[in-house]
């Protein structure tokens, strides 16, 4: 199974997703409950944090966590990592657009 793998060049891939799997076990259980991984694309892990305080606090830690995950998974998966907060909930609903105040535009 191992000389499959790596005749066809899978074993940065596998070592990626389990990556996303092991996310707890690898930054450990504080961090887990307040991050969690979004996507993993060309070396950048895009983490999403439940508020932006804990986002600023995980980014203060960027280099402990790639430290972490190059250990658990390999050297050379993720090579940056972006933390950022939760998104607002969204007005725009379709591909048009209408220039404006939007919501609060109500009178007039």
């Amino acid at each position: 199974m191992e000389k499959f793998v790596q005749d066809r060049d899978w074993e940065q891939s596998l070592r990626a997703n389990g990556l996303l799997g092991r996310w707890e076990h690898i930054v450990g259980p504080a961090i887990a409950a307040h991050c969690r991984p979004d996507r993993l694309t060309d070396g950048e892990l895009v983490c999403v944090a439940e508020s932006t305080t804990w986002a600023a606090a995980i980014r203060l830690e960027t280099a402990e966590i790639l430290a972490k995950i190059a250990a658990d998974v390999g050297p050379g998966v993720v090579q940056r990592l972006r933390v950022h907060g939760p998104t607002a909930p969204s007005w725009q609903h379709g591909p048009l657009r209408v220039r404006g105040r939007g919501p609060r535009d109500t009178y007039g």
